[in-house]
């Protein structure tokens, strides 16, 4: 069975297509620039990259065009689209609706009802579901939501201080983020350790950054709130931030709640602190090292904030047996480790030196051996995990037909 696990930005797609007996990976590609006069197209099979640009008006045509990139001739991945049995998708945000679901209008519906609360991640979700609904009517679609793998947080560990009514009726509460990733570190790091019963820690640092507690392979708590917003700084979105302030901002800057809403999703975060400097942060580390005060305050922001959650963490869980770096940020760059584990001893959390300086993107234990607690840094696969999902979901259906 061959699925295609579709990760998609605002002007992004990336996919994986794998041959799940055997869980083999045959292709992965990305376009970029969705929407403008041309699109960067790239596909790579058995280590050989195939790249053009072509114009990719929407993210539907982007899957479309992945799926005629995967059956030319040069790539050879695919005789005919019909061999996808599926597409999985990473989604954001079905508000009431989580877990592993089959795309239906039902499904699609509840997306939109909750695109105030993940302007950034639904509106290109729903289109692209839409549009390959027309496309490839035959090839069901599969939404693996991301807050499906904190459904079991505990009720105390999710709930906002707002009056009940808006629990119950408008469902406020801590829903969380990066379920995919979370949930494929508490299976690695368990294979890696070979415990099922471990107290870990997940660490996912990248553009779009969170930190989970896990226990016996659950999520106990995660630092993403009812939004993709809320919880550490991200690359340009605001993270947890006191909503008093709102119409004082209004008042002082003129601007309506929408605008200000805005700028906090799109301007803030690392961008915004850095003074502009950007969302990347190795540029950020560089503008530090050169002396800049606001790069170097926007580090030490996300440096506190992450100490912060996995602080409360390590009480929540009464310890841990791993702390797991992943995302883009967590995997490659060794001077945020190193910060994030500076100074912590005295909670048997000791860092080697010099193979976390060496680690780059690979899966390694980094932590000294006189270190109580492990520290590791394992890659992430959220593909791997949707795939799964996917598979599982329409195995489900066709029995239950």
């Amino acid at each position: 069975m061959k699925v295609l696990v579709a990760n998609i930005g605002s002007t992004s797609f990336k996919y994986r297509l794998y041959e799940m007996d055997g869980e083999i990976q045959l292709a992965k590609g990305r376009i970029e620039r969705i929407g403008e006069a041309s699109s960067p197209v790239e596909v790579e099979v058995n280590g050989q990259k195939f790249a053009k640009e072509l114009p990719v008006p929407n993210h539907g045509e982007a899957v479309r065009q992945c799926l005629i990139q995967l059956t030319s001739p040069e790539v050879g991945c695919l005789k005919d689209p019909s061999e996808v049995s599926a597409i999985g998708f990473k989604a954001v945000l079905g508000g009431r609706v989580t877990g592993v679901q089959i795309v239906t209008d039902e499904i699609i519906k509840a997306m939109e009802e909750v695109v105030d609360i993940a302007p950034a991640h639904n509106p290109p979700y729903i289109a692209a579901m839409k549009q390959l609904r027309e496309i490839l009517p035959e090839v069901p679609l599969v939404a693996a939501f991301e807050t499906g793998f904190h459904a079991d947080i505990p009720e105390a560990n999710r709930t906002y201080a707002v009056p009940d009514e808006w629990i119950e009726k408008y469902n406020i509460r801590r829903l969380c983020f990066h379920g995919a990733s979370h949930r494929y570190i508490s299976v690695r790091t368990a294979e890696l350790l070979g415990r099922n019963d471990l107290r870990i820690i997940s660490c996912h640092l990248g553009g779009s950054s969170s930190i989970c507690a896990i226990k016996d392979g659950k999520s106990r708590a995660s630092s993403m709130g009812g939004s993709p917003q809320g919880g550490l700084p991200q690359n340009n979105r605001v993270g947890d931030f006191d909503p008093y302030l709102l119409p004082y901002l209004m008042k002082k800057t003129g601007k309506s709640c929408e605008e200000i809403l805005e700028i906090l999703g799109k301007k803030a975060g690392l961008l915004g602190m850095s003074g502009g400097v950007g969302t990347d942060l190795r540029d950020i580390l560089a503008a530090a090292d050169a002396g800049n005060p606001k790069a170097k305050r926007a580090i030490d922001v996300l440096v506190f904030d992450i100490r912060r959650y996995l602080g409360a963490y390590l009480i929540e869980l009464g310890g841990a047996d791993a702390i797991v770096f992943t995302g883009g940020i967590g995997e490659n760059q060794w001077r945020i480790r190193e910060m994030v584990c500076r100074n912590l001893s005295e909670f048997g959390i000791i860092l080697d030196p010099a193979k976390n300086e060496a680690c780059r993107a690979t899966e390694m234990r980094i932590s000294a051996d006189s270190s109580k607690v492990q520290i590791w840094v394992i890659p992430t696969n959220e593909e791997i995990i949707v795939a799964r999902q996917t598979v599982a979901a329409i195995t489900k259906k066709t029995n239950n037909e």
